[in-house]
């Protein structure tokens, strides 16, 4: 099994890309979206975290979290999200689920990949280029022709906050640096 290292940052800015099971495209289906919104709003009860920037696409998720100063624990927090929604989700759509051995052993649901890409915001200019990148996503797959018709994304708090002119990620306009911003 390979050895995953994760940088720990307390109160650190994260970065994540969070995959569906097989890529499976379940995620902007409205109950999916109530029963993740649901999730993320327990486990930020529980043990408290910014979300700087979101997109929910239909197969992932891509995020920026801050934690809390002396926090840094961001793995805990997406075990509890992922396992809150695919326990209540499984309740609404029973018989969606096809799972392997190995996770059938683990007592695992086939709605999520295990494991996550989480990658530590330095500075400002990654934290401004992940943000784009967040944003800029449902274009990129295609999804809509302009970052302004995604409903499920940040960038509507954005613009509002006059962080980004309405317009923005227009794909004519477009001059982002995306090269080290892994999916």
């Amino acid at each position: 099994m390979p050895n995953y290292r994760r940088i720990l940052m307390p109160g650190g800015t994260y970065f994540f890309t969070v995959v569906t099971y097989n890529r499976r495209p379940m995620l902007i289906d409205e109950m999916a979206r109530e029963v993740l919104r649901e999730a993320i709003s327990l486990v930020r009860n529980n043990q408290p975290f910014k979300i700087d920037a979101f997109c929910l696409l239909p197969d992932h998720i891509h995020t920026i979290w801050t934690l809390p100063e002396g926090d840094f624990n961001y793995s805990q927090r997406w075990r509890a999200i992922k396992g809150n929604f695919s326990r209540r989700y499984r309740e609404q759509v029973e018989g969606f689920l096809v799972s392997n051995r190995s996770r059938q052993t683990r007592r695992e649901l086939a709605f999520w990949q295990r494991r996550f890409w989480e990658h530590h915001i330095r500075d400002e200019c990654d934290f401004i280029r992940h943000c784009d990148y967040i944003h800029f996503n449902p274009v990129k797959h295609g999804l809509v022709d302009c970052v302004l018709d995604w409903p499920w994304s940040s960038f509507h708090r954005y613009v509002r906050q006059g962080v980004y002119p309405m317009d923005w990620g227009r794909p004519d306009q477009v001059e982002m640096d995306m090269g080290t911003v892994a999916e």
